[in-house]
């Protein structure tokens, strides 16, 4: 079952593609690269090769290994909010996207920046670069709006086909992920051009969003006009499916348990440079219990869903080699410029606790061991290894710590300056001014076919990417993230977080992310003075960017934040294969 689109499968293989550090100077506006923007969902910063993991990712590794990867990139602590900052380039207060539309409150919703759409205040990426000449193409997860006058062939894309919730079943029968009446399954919506669309029995998430975006780019070839591509992938996001063939590389690998993979990761960090040798790592809430203490049911079920994660891991790495064979095959490689990110941390939340979806699985789904990764089944793989996808960073998705933003990315092709380990900050929100610049074209400003429109608040990472400077922000730039309650804000080497308890203290922490990146050591008491200082930076960004401040916000319910996952282990460790249904 791995042909969405038979016509256009390429044998997937180790990339063998002639990669070569240092590209030369960007291509003269005539001569414009393609682009290829790929985000994987809920990939942890650990979960490549070349980020320390052993899950085999040898196609997003020699990207990394032969253009620039990067170290202390940002994004958003939850998927929505950090997409629209990458379509609007700007803050997701101001683009619609204040709080999670899911998630929010009448106090919120429907003020400005709390639409729960991209909103009419921004243009979005794909339209500025359709403006200047560029196809532009998008396949996977869109998030941004479920109507079709929301879809995105509302805003900018010339085709698209998208899945336009948060998350889905990986197999065609297309079951969502958020039950409201248990007697009710909830149905993922795909739109192909806004329409709504039917998967074909075949589907696959990766497969075929890698498929249907071959399919589409292969279609314009010969029209003259770069492209801009949007590969955006479902996975690893749960619930945790994968091919038979690819869980059977992983079976076994994870029998170890939580902390001696964390802690193996972690060497092969150091061992990368990725960290410094004397790098601590967080281990773990002491609200999760430890791999030593869980049954060996718990632990065999344990294993199996990280075996299918590493699996959905691997096949999205294979089916990234898939698209640059066929971008080298079609001559098209060598002037495409790419850039890989996730969305946010490793997600080690539960969505069981969400309206009455726990009611619905255990209703509807066969989460018992061998079957969990085929259809029908429906799993996450909890806090524990969570952690080891944000190691050594602390907490992980929906937290401001490191693990929560810090995200793993990579950009190759023209005007990069390869085979480069970069330490800069940047921010999702630099992204679009980026290929702005690199496709010769510029974001509107102020005003947009006669009305008033957001600017950019990111900036350019070419300098950066070319070697032609060494920062992208300067150290006088703060960089603020809240979403839920949760809140950070981010200036020079300093930093603030404030989260509820028991993951924080309740109060504004603070932490020197130059000598501390695993956010061990709260300053705020030693250094009142720093401390005052980044609170008014934050004070600054609120007014800035409209964040609803609603007291106790972040204690509100939903997401159990892993808390309840190992209930839910227990009991589903002990199910029995369900009967195969007629």
């Amino acid at each position: 079952m791995k042909a969405a689109l038979a016509t256009l499968l390429i044998p997937v293989a180790t990339l063998t593609i002639g990669i070569q550090a240092g590209h030369a100077a960007p291509p003269a506006k005539a001569d414009r690269p393609n682009i290829l923007l790929i985000m994987a969902d809920d990939l942890g910063y650990t979960d490549l090769g070349s980020y320390g993991s052993e899950i085999a990712t040898p196609n997003l590794d020699k990207l990394a290994d032969t253009g620039v990867k990067m170290t202390q990139f940002y994004a958003s602590p939850f998927c929505s909010p950090t997409r629209a900052m990458l379509m609007s380039g700007t803050d997701n207060h101001l683009a619609g996207f204040g709080d999670m539309a899911e998630l929010m409150l009448p106090e919120q919703r429907g003020k400005p920046g709390y639409e729960g759409n991209l909103n009419e205040r921004v243009v979005p990426m794909a339209q500025v670069l359709r403006d200047a000449g560029y196809r532009t193409l998008m396949t996977g997860k869109w998030h941004l709006g479920v109507p079709e006058q929301f879809s995105p062939a509302a805003r900018g894309f010339d085709q698209s086909y998208a899945l336009v919730h948060g998350g889905s079943s990986h197999w065609s029968d297309g079951a969502g992920i958020v039950a409201a009446d248990p007697a009710k399954p909830p149905k993922a919506i795909y739109r192909e051009n806004g329409k709504e669309a039917t998967l074909p029995k075949d589907f696959f998430s990766s497969d075929f969003f890698t498929s249907r975006l071959i399919q589409y780019i292969d279609a314009g070839k010969d029209s003259g006009k770069p492209f801009f591509a949007y590969l955006a992938f479902t996975a690893p996001h749960w619930p945790l499916h994968a091919h038979d063939v690819d869980i059977a590389k992983y079976e076994g690998r994870y029998k170890d348990g939580y902390d001696k993979l964390r802690r193996d990761r972690l060497e092969r960090m150091k061992k990368l440079g990725l960290v410094a040798a004397d790098t601590p790592v967080f281990e773990g809430h002491p609200l999760w219990p430890k791999w030593d203490s869980l049954s060996a049911a718990e632990k065999e079920s344990e294993a199996r869903r990280m075996a299918v994660y590493a699996a959905m891991v691997d096949n999205m790495d294979q089916n990234v080699g898939r698209m640059l064979d066929y971008l080298k095959k079609t001559g098209q490689l060598d002037n495409t410029f790419i850039f890989f990110l996730s969305d946010n941390g490793a997600d080690g939340n539960s969505v069981y606790d969400v309206a009455r979806t726990r009611e619905w699985i255990h209703k509807d789904m066969d989460n018992s061991i061998a079957h969990i990764g085929k259809s029908g089944s429906y799993a996450e793989y909890g806090p524990g290894w969570a952690q080891v996808g944000s190691t050594p960073f602390r907490m992980f998705k929906s937290f401001m710590y490191e693990g929560g933003i810090a995200v793993p990315a990579i950009a190759w092709g023209p005007g990069v300056k390869g085979g480069k380990l970069e330490s800069a900050m940047a921010h999702v929100t630099d992204i679009a001014p980026t290929l702005f610049e690199l496709a010769g074209t510029r974001h509107p400003g102020t005003e947009y076919q006669g009305k008033p429109v957001l600017p950019l608040r990111g900036a350019s990472m070419l300098p950066l990417l070319q070697g032609r400077e060494q920062l992208v922000h300067g150290a006088d730039k703060a960089i603020g993230w809240e979403l839920g309650g949760r809140k950070a804000l981010r200036k020079g080497d300093w930093k603030i977080v404030s989260a509820n308890q028991p993951w924080g203290t309740g109060e504004w922490e603070l932490f020197n992310i130059a000598q501390d990146r695993s956010e061990s050591r709260n300053l705020a008491a030693a250094n009142p003075q720093k401390l005052g200082e980044l609170l008014v930076a934050w004070r600054d960004y609120v007014r800035e960017t409209g964040t609803l401040e609603i007291p106790n916000l972040a204690n509100r319910p939903g997401y159990s934040n892993g808390a309840k996952y190992y209930e839910d282990l227990k009991y589903e460790a002990t199910l029995v294969p369900r009967t195969a249904k007629p």
